[in-house]
This record gives C-alpha cells, sequence and structure tokens, in this order.
C-alpha cells in the first residue's frame, strides 16, 4: 500500500510540473507588456525598462522559466548577494544553508506579487478560494441529497412516466451550459421574481451595510449560485443513482432478502443501495473537483468573490501572476482529489492496487 501512495503522489507532483510549464510558457508568448500595462500607453521607454528589470522581464524565457519553478518548489535557492529582497517577498521561511552567496531556503510556494495590486498572489488567492469551496461543497452537497432522493423515488416506483419526466429532466440538466444556465436563473428568480424570492441578481457571502455599518452575512446570497452549479451534477447523480439501483434491485441477493420477508425499506437501504452507491461515489467526488474549476463562469455572473471573479478580473487586466497562480490552485485540487479517491479504492479494493 506504501508503494502505491508513493506512486500515486509522484505521478501528481508531475502533473502540478506539467501544468506549471504549460501555463508558464503559455502565458510568457502571449502578446502584450504587463510592465507597459502597468504603467499605461503614455510612460516613456526608461520606466518601461525598470518595471522589466525589476520583474525579470528582461532574462531569457528558459532564465524566467527556472526561476518560475524556483519560486514554487518547497527547498528554493535564491542569491543574497545583493542582499535579501527578493526573501523578504517571500513571506515566512526557513533558512537551511548557506551556500557561498546563495541561500538554500524551506518555504511554501511562492506565487509571486499581482502586477496591479502588488500584493502576493497567495493572499489573493487565500481571500478568494475558501468562498469557491463553500461554493463547490454547498452545490454537490445539493446535488447528492436531491439527486439520490429522486433516482431513489423513481427506481421504486419505476413508473412509465416517472422513468421519462426523469430522463427529460436529466438530459435538460446534463446539457444545459452553467453560463446560460446562470444568466437564466438570475434573470427569473433574482430580477423577475424578486418580490417573491427575496433573492438578488447579483452578491457574495458577505455584503455591504447599507446604512454604512460594515459588513455583514447573506447566505441568501448563497442559494441561486449554488443552485445553478449543482444542476449538472444533480442531474449526473439522479440518473446514475436510478440504474444503479434498478440493477441492483434485479440481482439475486436482493430476490432472497425479499424471499426472507424483510420488509421493503429494509431490502432497499441496506442490501440494494449499498451496492449500488459505488458509481455515484465516484461521480461526487469527480464533480466536486470539477466544480472547483467550473464556477468561474458561475461566480461571475452572480458576482460571487470567488477564485472566478479573480480570474476574469485578472485577466481583463494582464494581471498573469494572478491568473497563473490561479490555475495553479485548481490544478492542484483536482490531482488531490483523484489522489484521495484513488487511495481510498485502493484500501477498499485491493485489485487496484494490483493493476495500477
Amino acid at each position: 500500500m506504501g508503494s502505491y501512495v508513493i506512486r500515486k503522489l509522484l505521478y501528481g507532483i508531475a502533473v502540478l510540473w506539467g501544468v506549471a510549464t504549460l501555463v508558464f510558457f503559455l502565458f510568457n508568448i502571449l502578446p502584450g507588456d504587463p510592465a507597459q500595462m502597468m504603467l499605461g500607453q503614455r510612460a516613456d521607454q526608461e520606466s518601461v525598462n525598470a518595471i522589466r528589470e525589476e520583474l525579470g522581464l528582461n532574462q531569457s524565457l528558459g532564465k524566467q522559466y527556472v526561476d518560475y519553478l524556483n519560486d514554487l518548489v518547497p527547498i528554493s535557492f535564491y542569491d543574497i548577494s545583493e542582499g535579501t529582497q527578493k526573501l523578504d517577498k517571500i513571506g515566512r521561511y526557513a533558512k537551511i544553508a548557506t551556500i557561498g552567496t546563495t541561500a538554500v531556503v524551506l518555504k511554501g510556494p511562492y506565487l509571486r506579487m499581482s502586477y496591479q495590486s502588488k500584493r502576493k498572489v497567495s493572499d489573493i488567492l487565500g481571500e478568494a478560494f475558501p468562498n469557491t469551496l463553500l461554493l463547490a461543497f454547498v452545490s454537490i452537497s445539493i446535488a447528492m441529497l436531491v439527486g439520490l432522493a429522486i433516482g431513489i423515488l423513481t427506481a421504486v416506483f419505476n413508473t412509465k412516466f416517472l422513468n421519462k419526466l426523469t430522463l427529460f429532466v436529466t438530459t435538460i440538466g446534463m446539457s444545459l451550459p452553467s453560463f446560460f444556465a446562470a444568466i437564466l436563473m438570475a434573470w427569473v428568480f433574482g430580477f423577475l421574481l424578486e418580490h417573491w424570492t427575496g433573492l438578488g441578481m447579483t452578491g457574495s457571502l458577505y455584503t455591504v451595510d447599507e446604512y454604512g455599518r460594515g459588513e455583514y452575512l447573506s447566505l441568501r446570497n448563497l442559494i441561486l449560485p449554488a443552485l445553478t452549479l449543482g444542476m449538472r451534477p444533480l442531474a449526473v447523480v439522479t440518473e446514475l443513482t436510478r440504474t444503479s439501483l434498478l440493477e441492483a434491485m434485479s440481482q439475486d441477493y436482493v430476490r432472497t432478502a425479499r424471499a426472507k420477508g424483510l420488509k421493503p425499506w429494509r431490502v432497499i437501504a441496506v442490501h440494494a443501495l449499498r451496492n449500488a452507491l459505488n458509481p455515484v461515489v465516484t461521480a461526487v467526488s469527480g464533480w466536486f473537483a470539477s466544480l472547483l474549476a467550473g464556477a468561474v463562469f458561475v461566480e461571475y455572473v452572480f458576482d460571487w468573490k470567488g477564485v472566478g471573479v479573480v480570474v476574469v478580473d485578472a485577466l481583463d487586466k494582464y494581471d498573469f501572476p494572478v491568473i497563473m497562480g490561479a490555475v495553479l490552485l485548481i490544478a492542484t485540487m483536482l490531482v488531490l482529489v483523484n489522489i484521495v479517491v484513488d487511495i481510498v479504492y485502493g484500501v477498499i479494493d485491493p485489485r487496484v492496487r494490483i493493476n495500477a
């Protein structure tokens, strides 16, 4: 089991290295000069060159790539011959050794500074990511609870009308794009029906009080984006639960349980449903990771102050460090979720470890 976990961790590290490499070269070949964007179109060339030198943009692409990876890895090497200005920007670190004019330090990933706000990218994402995580968690919870309930009901009663209705609704839920669903939900429930729903078209977890008394928690702003983001996984969970439960209820062990005289609810809950949940758990774990990445459009439409709004704002301003940091953060969450799921499967089923 130990070697299996190590292989999965090494695989995850390799994936993150590939993502970091792709992101770096992609954003460094895009047209546009970040230094010019920072200073404006009327800036003189000397000021632009000074900013480029400060950001390290005047160096070769290969040198920039090596420095970028050096900032990301936990054990890094920094030249301190001209002072410790770079180390001061990193924040917390522990110096392991000093080799000549090079300091070897242990630190967390340094995602650099925002071109626009001059703040650390890790601080910007640290403020936005909890909102995205909360939105994804509530969305997947709604999808799982409602999807399981509908899937169980349609499988237990199994009527022609219910099957067609469920198929119609789940097909719409899976095919409706998130950005269009977000606009539709905001317009209908946040604008047309605002007097009945009490919901606004936009809003984040914390809302500024109109009378200047500071911010206050506004959970109702979570309702529309959570429902919108949970539509597609809800459709998937519903269809998977229905199909898996119907298949499980046709097995011999279920017929044996019924022949023993067990109550119908006990046969379904204890014998059929437990064996039917495996594909549902797989789908939910994958969808939770996907929601963290797919929340960008939904957050932007509802102005939910998460990673999505940060990414769109950074794209508009050519703030490359923020965009690159956000992509790496989302990729890290995807990799971690997949590794945890693989390890859980390896614990439950030893055949997974053998075939991996």
